[in-house]
């Protein structure tokens, strides 16, 4: 297993883990929950473009690599 494969399952944990944290709040509900859910949307989607990435590079890598 290379780094690159370490760092996108990483990054894919991390997404659940923040989507995982959002619906929590979102069920939880309460004072200041709209806030944050906005910051946890906003983390997420962050996280999100860095997986997506990371999963574009690792290609990248595999393809021009291969043996």
């Amino acid at each position: 297993m290379d780094i690159i494969d370490i760092l996108i399952l990483i990054a894919v944990a991390a997404v659940a883990v923040t989507l995982g944290l959002g619906l929590y709040n979102l069920k939880r509900g309460g004072e200041g929950a709209n806030v944050r859910s906005n910051k946890l949307m906003r983390l997420r989607v962050a996280l999100q473009a860095v997986a997506v990435l990371l999963l574009m590079i690792g290609m990248w890598l595999k393809r021009t690599h291969a043996g």
